[in-house]
C-alpha cells in the first residue's frame, strides 16, 4: 500500500464529484513503449515517405509483376474458321453467346448490336478483321486498346469467348433500332446459318 504522505503530495487541486485524483506517473515500461513507437514511426516516415522505401503502388506493381510471372505463358489464339462455323448451327452456342454479350458487350454495343460506344456489329462494315467468326474471336480475345476496346482473353473462358464470337457473327444482317451508322471498310456479306 502506498504511504499517505507521498499520496497527499501526489494530488491534484481539482476533484471530480468529490474524488480527487492522484498525480501517478505512468510505468516505465508504458512509457518506454510509448517513445519506442514515436521513434519507429519518424523513421518509418522517413524511410517511406521521404527516402528510397518503395510507395505502395510500387509495392503493388512489384507483387503484380511476380504473380503474372508466375502465370503460364499465353499461347496466341488459334480459331478454326470450320469448327467455329459448324459451332454456330447449335442453338445452345449461339444462345451461350447470346449470355455472354449480354452480360459484357452491351454497354458499348448496345443490347442488340446496333452500337453505342463502340461500332455497330449488324452491317456489313468492320473496322477490324472481315466479319469472320475466327477474325470476331481474335478482336475479342486481343481487344483494341486505341479503340478503348478491353482484351476480353484473360476473362472469358475459352468455349465462352467461341460463343459469343458465334453469336456476334449471328447478328449480321439484323436490323435493330438506332443502329450506329457504318464504320470501317464493307466485306461481303457471309452470314452464318441458323438452324
Amino acid at each position: 500500500m502506498a504511504d499517505q504522505k507521498n499520496d497527499k503530495d501526489l494530488l491534484l487541486d481539482h476533484n471530480y464529484d468529490g474524488i480527487q485524483e492522484l498525480d501517478y506517473p505512468l510505468p516505465r515500461w508504458w512509457l518506454m513503449t510509448f517513445y519506442a513507437t514515436i521513434v519507429f514511426a519518424v523513421g518509418y516516415a522517413g524511410y517511406y515517405m521521404l527516402g528510397p522505401g518503395p510507395s505502395p503502388r510500387q509495392e503493388m506493381e512489384s507483387q503484380l509483376a511476380a504473380i503474372y510471372a508466375k502465370r503460364p505463358k499465353e499461347q496466341p489464339v488459334v480459331v478454326d474458321e470450320k469448327a467455329l462455323t459448324q459451332q454456330a448451327s447449335n442453338v445452345d452456342h449461339v444462345k451461350l453467346g447470346a449470355k455472354v454479350f449480354t452480360s459484357r458487350c452491351t454497354p458499348c454495343h448496345g443490347p442488340n448490336g446496333g452500337g453505342g460506344i463502340g461500332p455497330n456489329l449488324t452491317d456489313d462494315f468492320w473496322i477490324h478483321g472481315t466479319g469472320s467468326a475466327g477474325d470476331i474471336a481474335k478482336v475479342v480475345h486481343d481487344g483494341v486498346t486505341e479503340k478503348g476496346m478491353p482484351a476480353w482473353g484473360d476473362v472469358l473462358q475459352p468455349d465462352e469467348l467461341k460463343d459469343v464470337a458465334v453469336y456476334v457473327r449471328s447478328l449480321r444482317g439484323t436490323t435493330p433500332p438506332n443502329a450506329k451508322a457504318p464504320q470501317g471498310t464493307l466485306q461481303a456479306s457471309t452470314k452464318v446459318s441458323k438452324n
